[in-house]
């Protein structure tokens, strides 16, 4: 097991290096460092001197992969954009924002609002879907699953946009139960999370439900499920003693992997609900057009999603004896 975490490890170098430059090429074929200087200063008439300087100032006024004027070997390379401005990332070394803001307590300081909007949607969704799948099982090919069903595609059919606005518009407008937008850090910070966690958790019960409900239903045709009934055993005890525990393989596999991007945050919950999140902190680089902030976030989601690959491969042999062996 150890030798595979280590060869998996190793992968991924190849596939954040892939990333890091597409990202890199990406990004400058959109945008020369002399336009991200005329957005950056903010002026229709920008002078040469002050786009020079902007551009000095923050290391953009060297080639981009390679240096042909430098003296040494090394500087070949070592001395363009993209060696200053992405392999650094390897060493989890984000630099500086265009603005100057120091991108890693930038991070540090807006996981803590994404973790606090993500865990508990994560959690309470996950309940609800396994809890609401687990019971179409017991009604299955009956009018209370049909109902159900035909709840879940409808809800799946349905924008998520739709309920952050519906939910903003009567919980908060109409009612007045919670704050429309906003977040304090301070100790009622919950009140401005409730309505997000609820939109979230509702928005995903469509996909999850029906997701669960596929993996629960070709369990429940195999033989030891057939076994445990003919034993006497209670549907419930079947369901959540063999059934839910041999259906761990499919259900990890959406779960684990999720996990790490939490720390990301939800782009549109928090650019709707006005949460300092790093899910609005991307979106508010990619207007802004920071390329320092951009591939920072790039390489930092591609890390954990390589990260929840890695927890997923591991989780399997957690739960299934057979893998290790």
């Amino acid at each position: 097991m150890l030798n595979y975490l280590i060869r998996r490890i190793v992968y991924s170098i190849p596939i954040l290096i892939g990333i890091n430059i597409l990202t890199f090429l990406l990004f400058f074929v959109v945008n020369s460092p002399e336009d991200m200087a005329h957005m950056q200063l903010g002026k229709k008439y920008v002078t040469e001197e002050a786009v020079t300087n902007w551009k000095k100032e923050r290391g953009y006024d060297k080639p981009l992969f390679f240096n042909t004027q430098s003296d040494t070997i090394s500087g070949y390379f070592s001395d363009t954009i993209f060696f200053e401005k992405s392999i650094k990332l390897f060493i989890l070394d984000f630099g500086a924002s265009d603005q100057g803001r120091d991108i890693s307590g930038d991070i540090y300081q807006r996981m803590w609002p994404s973790l606090a909007i993500a865990l508990p949607t994560f959690i309470l969704g996950l309940i609800v879907n396994i809890c609401l799948s687990l019971l179409v099982i017991i009604f299955y090919r009956t009018k209370f699953d049909l109902s159900l069903i035909i709840g879940a595609i409808v809800l799946m059919s349905i924008s998520g946009l739709f309920y952050i606005i519906l939910g903003q518009y009567l919980f908060a407008k109409i009612w007045q139960w919670f704050p429309v937008s906003g977040y304090n850090p301070g100790i009622d910070f919950w009140k401005f999370l409730i309505l997000p966690v609820i939109i979230g958790v509702v928005s995903g019960i469509g996909g999850g439900f029906r997701w669960y409900r596929t993996i629960f239903l070709e369990e429940i045709e195999k033989d030891y499920i057939k076994v445990a009934r003919s034993k006497g055993m209670g549907e419930v005890e079947v369901l959540f003693k063999h059934l839910l525990k041999n259906a761990l393989l499919p259900i990890l596999t959406g779960v684990v992997v999720v996990i790490p991007l939490l720390f990301m945050g939800s782009l549109i919950t928090e650019a709707f609900f006005s949460i300092p999140g790093l899910g609005s902190y991307t979106i508010d680089a990619i207007y802004s057009q920071d390329f320092s902030i951009v591939r920072t976030m790039v390489f930092f989601g591609s890390i954990l999603y390589i990260i929840g690959l890695i927890l997923t491969d591991l989780a399997y042999a957690w739960a299934d004896p057979r893998i290790r062996l």
